[in-house]
């Protein structure tokens, strides 16, 4: 049997999470790294006793430290081991990645605001968040249909949770139907085992 790496943490509705989950799919490592669902913003959360932040994705390693952000994770994954490796290294290949998770910073915003009472909802707040994520979407239909993501990395696996977010999730944000490069994208990389496997529920938002 192989040597057990640690325990990620995880909310099937987290596209964070996500990501990690699906690297470590992708990666090989997912007989070594073992999952536990937890929940959030919750004093009984099972992720707390390992990492008082309360968030995911959140990775204890074998001497108890705990990862407790995306890219660290990834990184960790990369030093394990895992093939294909998950960071870029190229300029281009960070800038990739850093746009699609700057994308899902800010429909997490617009999600979170939505959950909201409606009469404690800023409007302001969601026309910010429409509004940048319009303008990412559409750089993003320019850089698929240039050739873009078609790597299978950070940035691809970070693109495909968070449209695959906004498919299930927050269907608030219609990026398909004006981007028809992104939307081919999206179906062919959706196809993947990893991606299947990770699917979140249906929110309704």
């Amino acid at each position: 049997m192989p040597e057990r790496l640690g325990c990620l943490f995880y909310s099937s509705g987290s596209p964070y999470a996500r990501i990690c989950r699906m690297a470590v799919l992708e990666v090989g490592l997912a007989d070594r790294i073992s999952e536990v669902e937890t929940t959030l913003r919750d004093p009984e959360a099972a992720v707390l006793p390992y990492s008082p932040v309360g968030r995911v994705p959140a990775l204890v390693l074998q001497d108890g430290t705990t990862l407790t952000e995306t890219s660290l994770v990834l990184g960790w994954l990369d030093r394990m081991g895992g093939t294909p490796r998950m960071l870029p290294t190229e300029p281009a290949g960070l800038a990739a990645c850093g746009r699609v998770l700057g994308l899902l910073d800010g429909i997490a915003v617009w999600n979170r605001e939505l959950r909201r009472p409606e009469h404690e909802r800023s409007p302001g707040v969601i026309a910010l968040e429409r509004t940048r994520a319009d303008r990412v979407g559409n750089a993003l239909e320019r850089d698929v249909a240039a050739g873009g993501y078609a790597r299978l990395d950070a940035g691809w696996l970070a693109l495909v949770a968070t449209l695959g977010y906004c498919t299930r999730r927050h269907t608030a944000w219609a990026w398909a139907g004006t981007r028809p490069a992104l939307a081919a994208w999206f179906a062919a990389a959706a196809r993947r085992d990893s991606f299947q496997v990770t699917m979140p529920p249906l929110s309704g938002i």
